[in-house]
């Protein structure tokens, strides 16, 4: 039981310097944006792997925008990029495995992602909707598409896992985000 609780702590604190991680790089992505409406780096933040909507909600709520423009524009953001790796991730990491540097890195990138691909194997559509869903680092739509992609999962269940699981992403980080209040409204 000890052991169990020293895991769960030691992860907990993970999370948390990740959380702190993604909070520096969406600071990082407003400040170099700041010239652009609020609006539209909420959508360019939430285009960005690692960062997706999870980034998006907290760069949203650190502008002051309104929390349901946020939630719409954040979703789209994060998934807008999904159809392209499906498409054409494959042809591109073919190409770049063809030159040593980029070889490297397409291996590097390529195995990072299986490691984190047992429990979708395993599970498949609700095993990719979970991973999504839930914003850990190392997590998401970007990932999620390039893992299914690589295990040659069916299109149509993987799309779909993907898009609940960006809901689900979305629902956590508005409560992260935005706080109780917003909750509270929806029953106001």
């Amino acid at each position: 039981m000890i052991n169990k609780l020293r895991l769960l702590t030691a992860n907990a604190a993970a999370t948390a310097d990740e959380l702190g991680l993604t909070e520096r790089l969406v600071n990082t992505m407003v400040g170099l944006l700041g010239g652009f409406p609020a609006e539209l780096v909420v959508f360019i933040v939430s285009l960005f792997p690692i960062l997706e909507c999870r980034g998006g909600m907290i760069a949203a709520s650190l502008l002051g925008v309104d929390y349901w423009l946020a939630l719409i524009i954040s979703i789209i953001g994060n998934l807008l990029p999904i159809p392209f790796i499906f498409l054409f991730i494959e042809k591109i990491f073919n190409l770049m495995k063809k030159t040593k540097l980029l070889g490297k890195l397409v291996n590097k990138i390529e195995s990072k992602a299986m490691s984190k691909s047992d429990k979708i194997t395993k599970y498949k559509r609700w095993g990719l909707l979970i991973f999504v869903g839930i914003p850990l680092p190392g997590t998401g739509a970007w990932t999620g598409a390039l893992i299914a992609v690589l295990l040659k999962l069916n299109l149509k269940d993987s799309v779909i896992s993907i898009f609940f699981g960006v809901l689900m992403a979305a629902g956590i980080m508005s409560f992260v985000s935005y706080g109780l209040p917003w909750v509270v409204s929806l029953f106001a």
